[in-house]
């Protein structure tokens, strides 16, 4: 199996962090989004990564199908519960998670244009979006030590690539000041090699 992606794409990350997790070999192909050669749009129509191109020359897309397929791919360290009702509340940690990405992501492309093109409605409203997933997040992980049902998983994934994407666009926004539950919980998440290994850089 062949992964598309791009170093800083959280949801890439999310990829990488659960084959490394999985003890599943993937080559890694890193691309560049914008070169007019990317193979991207050759495999996924949307054009955007993470895209997972198996063994026999299908691929999948995007990042929530992926994982899953992964999970499946081996018993070896089980990550989405096979309980119906944990699983659930795995993916609703993943959709918020993923959801303060998008939101994050759409902050940081409106900054990248020519500063009289910018909306800082648009900004404003997705920083919004970003500051009350953030608020969520901190109150659901309060006590606990894991996510879901105690157990380290794909909930705990999806919500520390979204916190280290929110730590390396955002650096002045200081929410771990804020976010004391998920500083926390994102302080134990980063000691562990698969997170170590996937930093995000630049």
């Amino acid at each position: 199996m062949k992964l598309l992606y791009t170093v800083n794409s959280p949801y890439a990350r999310k990829v990488r962090i659960v084959a490394i997790e999985k003890h599943i070999d993937v080559t890694l192909q890193e691309v560049v989004l914008t070169d007019p050669d990317c193979p991207v749009k050759n495999h996924n129509p949307l054009g955007k990564v993470p895209v997972l191109i198996l063994n026999d020359g299908d691929s999948l897309y995007d990042s929530r199908v992926i994982v899953e397929y992964l999970d499946f791919h081996t018993p070896v360290a089980r990550l989405i519960s096979q309980d119906h009702s944990a699983k659930i509340k795995v993916r609703r940690w993943e959709a918020l998670a993923d959801g303060v990405c998008d939101a994050a992501v759409s902050v940081m492309l409106e900054q990248r244009k020519p500063e009289e093109r910018q909306s800082q409605a648009n900004i404003d409203k997705q920083m919004e979006k970003v500051t009350r997933g953030l608020e969520v997040l901190n109150l659901d992980i309060f006590k606990k030590k894991w996510c879901v049902n105690e157990t380290f998983g794909l909930a705990d994934i999806a919500l520390g690539c979204a916190l280290g994407y929110i730590d390396f666009r955002f650096k002045d926004m200081n929410w771990q000041d804020k976010y004391p539950n998920l500083a926390k919980h994102y302080s134990v998440l980063v000691k562990r090699p698969s997170f170590k290994q996937t930093m995000l850089v630049g």
